[in-house]
């Protein structure tokens, strides 16, 4: 007779979706098994900023999930041992568009849970060697955002669970098939009160007809990463420019952003086709991730274009000034979205949950929404 292995809950992929559902509900006392197809994760988890980033959030139940998802990240850093550096961040402004857009979430938003404050060219000054400071107008700083290096804490937090915790992990182990609470995992037989599937852009073996129903797609995203900077050189601040205040819906509400959409597609249509802002984060290790560029569709192409990696960096160039810009690598990553929603939260069946396209923003709702979900909030 085979061996049949119970566990409370069962979670479907060890990205950082699955990580911060298996702390919540090891949080609770309940015994927790995670399955990972790979030796470890490899998707969009590992492949993006590390930006926990509740500045590009809007008010309300989304910003509040993400200054709770900052509160645990800090949290598991320091018991994980991984860095996550309170650096904040700041937007930067060369176009009176941009400076009129940054000024207008500023008045709007001086009383809500952001901790932002205009600044003048000297004070970016003071607060970022990196900044441009020819033509620049102004910044809007905030101070909430926190940078860790994916790579690193996505390899670290489960060997975190596992010591605090007593989390299994269940690596190079493929879920098959689920009848809850009955389920097959690298062929043998698993049983579990609960199961959460958070596959991530994986979402073709599981459930494929509610995914189908569901409107998702994936986004391709092409970054670069450049060599530790010299002589230890720290960039500060996590730094973004005009096109950041299109992406982002924190700043959908401003009317003056018509104006600045306007001239991006009137002057650089290439930002607009190819879904490009730029961002630039640093890691411990002195190294810089910049990007990055959308591209959407369910069979994206698996080859990267030279030209993008261009687009980003030339417009990098124009409000940030590192000591070094040698690039040490290139890649692109794939996660799962679905247009106008922030996330896919479905029951199959009773007892299983489904967990996905969270988007571009994983890294900073997460550790929040897997409170949420796994306490029963009414999502």
């Amino acid at each position: 007779m085979s061996t049949i292995h119970h566990a409370d809950v069962a979670i479907v992929g060890a990205g950082i979706v699955g990580l911060a559902h298996a702390l919540a509900a090891a949080k609770k006392g309940l015994k927790v098994v995670v399955f990972e197809r790979n030796s470890q994760a490899v998707g969009a988890s590992i492949r993006n900023f590390g930006m926990v980033w509740p500045i590009g959030q809007p008010i309300g139940l989304l910003l509040d999930r993400a200054l709770r998802s900052r509160e645990i990240w800090v949290e598991v850093a320091s018991k994980a041992g991984f860095h996550a550096d309170r650096c904040g961040s700041i937007h930067l402004a060369y176009k009176q568009d941009e400076m009129d857009v940054l000024q207008e979430f500023a008045d709007t938003r001086k009383h809500e849970k952001y901790a932002i404050a205009l600044l003048s060219p000297d004070r970016v000054a003071e607060k970022s060697s990196a900044a441009v400071m020819d033509g620049l107008l102004g910044g809007l700083w905030s101070t909430t955002e926190v940078i860790v290096d994916p790579r690193e804490a996505i390899a670290k937090i489960p060997n975190f669970l596992i010591e605090e915790y007593g989390v299994k992990f269940q690596f190079q182990t493929v879920v098959t098939d689920i009848s809850h609470p009955n389920f097959m995992a690298g062929g043998e037989k698993w049983t579990c009160d609960r199961i959460y599937i958070c596959s991530g852009s994986d979402f073709e073996t599981l459930y494929p007809t509610i995914y189908q129903k569901s409107g998702i797609t994936k986004v391709k995203l092409q970054m670069l990463r450049s060599i530790s900077q010299p002589h230890n050189w720290r960039l500060g601040p996590s730094l973004c420019a005009g096109l950041t205040l299109t992406h982002y819906s924190a700043f959908a509400h401003c009317s003056s952003l018509a104006t600045l959409k306007a001239r991006i597609q009137n002057e650089t249509p290439y930002f607009v086709e190819w879904g490009i802002h730029v961002m630039v984060s640093q890691n411990a290790l002195g190294e810089l991730t910049i990007g990055d560029t959308h591209e959407y569709g369910l069979n994206l192409d698996p080859f990267d274009r030279a030209e993008l990696n261009d687009y980003v960096l030339n417009y990098f160039q124009t409000f940030a000034q590192p000591p070094s810009l040698q690039i040490a690598q290139t890649w692109h990553g794939i996660y799962a979205k679905i247009p106008q929603k922030t996330e896919l939260i479905v029951h199959p069946e009773p007892g299983v949950t489904i967990v996905n396209a969270l988007g571009g923003a994983g890294m900073t709702l997460s550790f929040g929404l897997a409170e949420e979900v796994i306490n029963g909030v009414d999502l």
